[in-house]
């Protein structure tokens, strides 16, 4: 086993328990910001005419927006009516922004929904942490 190798599975290791480990809130949050690097990517791309690598990414935000939405308990508050209707919104305009290589449509994605849903994701999840006393095991 050559050391970039071992180098990756320790890595993926790592990355590995943290999910496991990791809060409902902070999975949410690591999700957010997975989006909002794929939308930024896939912009990119778009702007510089590389098709497959906006597509790629395109692809893996939808991937993320789905899995959100069905992850998502629309009914068991007064907002999820409306963050359902986002991540629908949102899984009809990646298509079409993938499809037309459109990097406005994309950017617009990201900065009209996705960070400022993101932005208070965080601000929940960190509010969240304060508010919650700490285990005997170190973890909030």
């Amino acid at each position: 086993m050559t050391s970039m190798t071992y180098g990756r599975r320790s890595a993926n290791r790592y990355l590995n328990d943290g999910l496991e480990t990791a809060t409902p809130a902070t999975l949410l949050v690591m999700l957010y910001d997975r989006l909002v690097l794929d939308l930024e990517r896939a912009e990119q791309a778009q702007r510089s005419g590389d098709r497959e690598t906006a597509h790629k990414n395109l692809v893996h935000a939808q991937d993320i927006v789905l899995e959100l939405r069905t992850s998502l308990k629309a009914d068991a508050w007064e907002g999820g009516e409306s963050l359902q209707a986002l991540y629908t919104w949102l899984l009809q305009e990646l298509p079409a922004a993938n499809v037309g290589g459109d990097a406005e449509r994309t950017a617009a994605c990201r900065t009209q929904v996705v960070e400022p849903l993101a932005q208070t994701w965080r601000q929940a999840a960190e509010e969240h942490l304060r508010s919650t006393p700490a285990t005997g095991h170190g973890v909030a």
